[in-house]
């Protein structure tokens, strides 16, 4: 694959989650940072999923260290699914899915992100619209600054993690139709 195949296209325009009705959509969104190694796995896999055919209702996004500058995905979506790295003592390239309340549903060892993603979902939980929220996360050992390479039991995670997503997604649009 060329590097133009593989290079993720920006949404540069807050009236892209305004355009149309997206709250029978599912908004998929990867943050971490891409620049640091293992803990930029949810970009990455946002990064794979735009390579992929996906479902009209699946919509994704690499929120990368966004913070609050991502809220207005909330009031747009009424299902969001999350994916961040999160170094929880677990192997590497280990998944989990939690559907989190609250910031404190978290885990405590969320990356170098940890307190804005955290601060973020707080703020989410004071607006009028709350969507269902969940979070895969994947086990990460180590923190690499300055390099977009993920180490093998990371990117081996991927496959699995993009079904693992892709059946939530189907699961919860099943429900909701």
């Amino acid at each position: 694959m060329n590097l133009k195949e593989r290079t993720p296209i920006a949404i540069c325009s807050d009236s892209y989650f305004f355009e149309k009705d997206k709250s029978k959509s599912i908004l998929v969104m990867g943050v971490g940072n891409y620049l640091m190694g293992d803990e930029g796995i949810g970009v990455q896999v946002i990064q794979e999923m735009g390579t992929h055919k996906l479902p009209q209702h699946i919509d994704i996004l690499d929120g990368g260290t966004g913070g609050f500058l991502l809220l207005n995905c909330f009031e747009a979506y009424s299902t969001v699914i999350f994916i961040d790295a999160t170094m929880d003592g677990n192997p590497a390239g280990t998944i989990s899915l939690i559907q989190p309340k609250f910031a404190s549903d978290f885990p405590s060892a969320l990356s170098v992100h940890d307190v804005g993603l955290k601060d973020m979902i707080e703020a989410v939980y004071l607006m009028d619209h709350v969507p269902d929220i969940h979070l895969f996360t994947v086990s990460i050992e180590e923190i690499n600054p300055m390099t977009v390479e993920l180490s093998q039991k990371v990117k081996d995670s991927i496959p699995e993690l993009v079904n693992n997503i892709l059946q939530l997604a189907k699961e919860l649009h099943t429900k909701n139709v």
